[in-house]
């Protein structure tokens, strides 16, 4: 029976080499043909380390961004839908806004017509951000597209695209979702239930 290759560790890096060229030696010498999804996996790693390093000249945290990201674009909305339009669980978005808050970047509070939910608004400051923020990201996609032809662009726009619309039709034909952190940890408790009862009954054998 034939197995599967085994993908090769990422090497350390060696001294003096960043973690963006340790990606990229791993790509050119030991997985150059691996699959899709970790190269694009690899390659949003390094626009967003690209990103994170001009960010914190500004001691903006990359978690911040993506939730100011949202906010810039649509004000005023809650907790749950900020959750859902970054793509996290809730408690992590509620850490990130209490912080964001002690920042200054961002207000909680709730409304007349709605006393149940909180919803997030941004601050002066917290608005101020997009004209410093967004040209640094700005930035950062156009070092990543240098040297790249517009109609390659213009492709792998397309390619990218189509694997977004896949995968949304994939989760939608067989009804996936990601569950929440509370059913994650419910899970994990039974599989580990499972497993000290089947250790039990070993025992008394």
């Amino acid at each position: 029976m034939s197995r599967k290759p085994i993908k090769p560790a990422m090497a350390k890096a060696p001294a003096g080499l960043n973690d963006t060229q340790a990606i990229l030696r791993h790509w050119r010498e030991a997985v150059p043909n691996d699959r899709l999804a970790h190269l694009v996996k690899d390659a949003t790693r390094a626009l967003l380390r690209a990103l994170q390093m001009r960010l914190t000249e500004h001691s903006i945290s990359l978690g911040h961004w993506t939730f100011l990201r949202v906010l810039w674009e649509r004000d005023g909305i809650t907790q749950r839908e900020l959750s859902a339009q970054v793509g996290v669980m809730e408690p992590t978005t509620f850490a990130a806004v209490k912080v964001m808050e002690q920042l200054g970047y961002v207000t909680r509070r709730r409304l007349a017509d709605n006393r149940k939910n909180l919803y997030v608004f941004l601050t002066p400051a917290g608005r101020k951000l997009k004209h410093t923020l967004v040209p640094m990201a700005e930035d950062v996609n156009q070092v990543a597209a240098r040297g790249v032809s517009a109609a390659d662009l213009t492709t792998t726009r397309k390619t990218l695209f189509a694997i977004i619309e896949n995968l949304a039709a994939d989760e939608a034909a067989h009804a996936r979702r990601i569950p929440s952190t509370r059913e994650i940890a419910q899970r994990v408790a039974d599989v580990g239930d499972e497993v000290a009862r089947v250790g039990s009954r070993r025992s008394r054998r």
